[in-house]
């Protein structure tokens, strides 16, 4: 995680804390947010202190007003709209293309294509014939309930640390009630998250192709969604006639479309993994307290310069080890989304490899870019931390190919109804399937 004072729960019984001096300065924390926030009860702010907060808050798209009065008169644990007016504000700023009648024509013409190509690709089958040509736009709204339920966890695990460390707190006399204090900074670290979440997205906008370009599973029921604006773009200069990389694209978005809707138990086991890792997190206020004050000593923070706290913030000074629970969350999380970018080559590639003459070099223009800035990539690097590695996706990608060779299409995707190999198995799918199979004869496992 980026915000510091973040760190992972060790499950132990034992507090981190001096028991002669609890949690020393988060009271100091909280009466210097009062002062600066006293008009909220009447009182004026300074007006450079006023000024540089609207500043902020504007470049983000947020009435910083509005905010201040929301914190603590909300229940909503991740506020959603924010992520979206954000995001939409980022594409608006960038553009979106209207999808005219000929790209829908152009898409869904590839889409049937793919379609057929993908029945002898899969035996997940493609239950319904809809395919969404959308706009840039579009993807935001079509997507947006979809990132709430994958990213709301998250925000859940942070508003629970935040309540934990409240409840420890001795407040001035006079302050806020703890629970209405409590309040205000779950409302404010979701916000934080809905507001990170939304430039994310609004970044994404520009650049996906399609609704799972991302390997998560952002629409309910899951079906394939192309944006014509950006597979255009992403097939301009590389050599590759046009409908060739719709068709290239059209067959990616399909085969995880269709892998999502005929196996909906991913949908919770990636989801899941999220939850574990947010449930891990609790608040360090000593740490917190004890990395600025070293990056003040050593001149990375000026505290006349607000912009060298920001500079520090993004470069991960205040970033925090995860304990072993949360590595493992995070471990299963990237073999996940590994698995499924894999077999979302392998499919692609039975499915075009005697139809599609320039495939070999689509496949190598798509790794070359994952490889320094994939969708879960950006998504995963801001909001967790978490470097989703390529060399992982061609790992997963060899081990979907090496299982269709060594057994055939349906033993491949039959994998996605049983366990899922871990990234040590990644590399030794023989080994992998005599692990899974049952003997044909069980009468020697009572002996």
């Amino acid at each position: 995680m980026s915000p510091f004072g973040f760190t992972p729960s060790d499950n132990s019984d034992e507090p981190d804390e001096d028991p002669t001096n609890p949690v020393p300065d988060f009271a100091a924390l909280f009466a210097y947010l009062q002062s600066q926030l006293q008009d909220q009860f009447g009182e004026k702010l300074p007006d450079d202190f006023t000024k540089d907060i609207q500043d902020q808050f504007a470049k983000l798209g947020i009435n910083p007003i509005g905010f201040m009065q929301s914190l603590g008169k909300t229940d909503e644990t991740f506020p959603i709209s924010i992520s979206r007016d954000i995001a939409k504000k980022y594409v608006g700023a960038q553009g979106s293309a209207l999808v005219g009648t000929n790209d829908v024509a152009l898409i869904q013409e590839a889409m049937g294509i793919a379609d057929l190509w993908l029945n002898d690709a899969t035996v997940f089958p493609a239950n319904s014939n809809e395919t969404k040509v959308i706009s840039r736009a579009d993807w935001i709204d079509l997507t947006i309930k979809g990132w709430q339920l994958t990213v709301e966890p998250l925000a859940g695990g942070l508003a629970q640390a935040m309540t934990s460390i409240v409840e420890q707190a001795e407040l001035p006399e006079n302050s806020l009630p703890i629970t209405q204090v409590a309040g205000m900074l779950r409302t404010f670290i979701a916000t934080m998250i809905a507001t990170q979440l939304g430039q994310v997205i609004g970044g994404l906008a520009a650049s996906v192709t399609g609704a799972h370009d991302v390997g998560l599973p952002l629409l309910d029921p899951a079906r394939p969604a192309l944006i014509p604006e950006n597979v255009a773009k992403w097939g301009a200069d590389i050599g590759v006639v046009d409908s060739e990389v719709r068709i290239f694209h059209a067959l990616r978005e399909g085969a995880v479309a269709r892998l999502f809707d005929n196996n909906p138990w991913l949908v919770d086991y990636l989801r899941t993994s999220i939850a574990d890792y947010g449930k891990g997190i609790r608040i360090d206020v000593k740490a917190m307290q004890r990395q600025a004050e070293d990056a003040i000593e050593s001149g990375q923070i000026d505290p006349n310069n607000p912009e060298t706290f920001s500079i520090a913030l993004n470069e991960g000074l205040f970033t925090p080890d995860e304990s072993p629970q949360q590595v493992a969350a995070l471990t299963k999380l990237e073999t996940a989304l590994a698995l499924i970018d894999g077999w979302a080559d392998d499919v692609t590639t039975l499915a075009a490899a005697e139809r599609l003459p320039s495939l070999n070099a689509l496949r190598e223009t798509l790794r070359r870019r994952r490889a320094t800035s994939s969708p879960a990539q950006q998504l995963f690097s801001s909001l967790f931390g978490l470097e989703v590695s390529p060399r992982m996706a061609r790992e997963a990608s060899s081990f979907w190919s090496q299982i269709r060779e060594l057994r055939d299409v349906e033993a491949r995707d039959r994998i996605w109804s049983g366990i899922l190999p871990t990234h040590e198995e990644l590399v030794t799918p023989a080994e992998y399937l005599r692990s899974i199979e049952v003997p044909d004869d069980l009468s020697s496992l009572g002996e």
